[in-house]
């Protein structure tokens, strides 16, 4: 009985102290002393322009994780967090929680610039780990979803992006052009137009895993190399007029390697320019309708330089103008084990060239 009450007291004590949170369980979100609270600094109301009071509040909380409860964070221009991790903050969303743009005021760029201002290229000093997880960033049509302006190891993980015009922007790295970013678990929605990109890659080195990027006319724009792609999935789903020249993947320098890569509906699954070395594995190109005017998995803008290794190619039976790769004329890649369907290929498909014998 005596061990009994002195359970029960150390329950008690733990409860009336704020401790009691079961195994498992973050302490409670909107807690000041875990988290500098959003609405403490301006209403989530929807229709009051936040962005200056955000700022201000970014600004006077370094080395602070700040939490949005859910609402709507309405904002006329972008707001930036310190890539100095002297300064640094990280943010936390809650799952319903929108920073939107407004699109009668928007001037230019991303909704967030991660590292936006107080450039810096440090990771030996404590705060450089810094990024957003969770909640909606809304473009509203007009603005760009995410920037990584500067520093090191940002990350962003667990958002939705909707109405962009850009999803994701890595800009060129602090590091000697290094972003050293890492991207997960994100889901982008472009806004339909023939400018939309899901995410443009200028900045080197940096992790992609887990993304699902929709209503986009160009899914990945990799402008950089030392970048690693896991489980991308571009659908097109935009239905325009433009279609001929979508693009799920655009690879402009090498080496970069993808692992279960999947172009969906894009006229062009892979798109390589000269020289590029790619590693794919397990990659996958694939069409549910043949109501369009070719379908290519892989297409080479000179030198084939690749290695792709388990490809598969889903030709829609009604489509006549398929190709697994177009475009090469020389080159050291090589094609491993490919799987599709046993059709004909285009005039202008090359990958018998390339093709290795098993």
């Amino acid at each position: 009985m005596k061990l009994f009450h002195i359970l029960v007291l150390v329950v008690a004590t733990a409860l009336s102290c704020g401790c009691g949170v079961t195994a498992g369980t973050a302490a409670p979100a909107n807690d000041s002393r875990i988290y500098v609270v959003a609405t403490d600094y301006a209403p989530a109301d929807g229709t009051t322009d936040v962005a200056d009071l955000l700022q201000k509040m970014i600004d006077e909380n370094p080395h602070r994780t700040i939490f949005f409860p859910d609402g709507e964070y309405l904002l006329s221009h972008s707001i930036a967090t310190p890539a100095d991790p002297n300064k640094a903050v990280h943010i936390r969303m809650g799952n319903f929680a929108i920073l939107k743009a407004d699109k009668d005021a928007w001037t230019d760029g991303a909704v967030l610039r991660l590292g936006g201002k107080c450039p810096a290229n440090e990771i030996t000093t404590n705060g450089s780990n810094y990024g957003i997880e969770g909640g909606i960033i809304d473009g509203s049509g007009v603005a760009d979803g995410i920037s990584i302006d500067s520093g090191r190891e940002t990350r962003i993980t667990g958002v939705s992006i909707k109405n962009t015009r850009i999803g994701i922007h890595i800009m060129h790295g602090a590091n000697s052009g290094s972003s050293d970013s890492d991207i997960r678990d994100v889901n982008i929605i472009g806004n339909r137009t023939k400018e939309a990109i899901g995410v443009l890659i200028e900045g080197f080195d940096n992790t992609f895993t887990n993304m699902r990027i929709c209503h986009t006319h160009t899914g990945i724009w990799c402008k950089s190399a030392g970048n690693s792609f896991k489980n991308i999935h571009p659908l097109y789903g935009m239905g325009n007029g433009n279609y001929p020249e979508s693009r799920a993947f655009v690879v402009e320098c090498g080496n970069n390697w993808f692992d279960y890569c999947y172009s969906d509906q894009f006229a062009k699954g892979f798109v390589l320019t000269d020289g590029v070395e790619v590693n794919m594995v397990n990659c996958f190109a694939y069409w549910y309708t043949g109501n369009v005017p070719f379908q290519t998995a892989i297409e080479c803008e000179g030198a084939f330089d690749s290695l792709v290794y388990g490809f598969h190619a889903g030709f829609s039976d009604s489509c006549a103008d398929v190709a697994l790769l177009t475009g090469a004329v020389e080159g050291k890649g090589r094609i491993y084990d490919t799987y599709m369907s046993d059709r004909a290929m285009s005039p202008a498909d090359v990958s018998a060239k390339f093709t290795a014998a098993r």
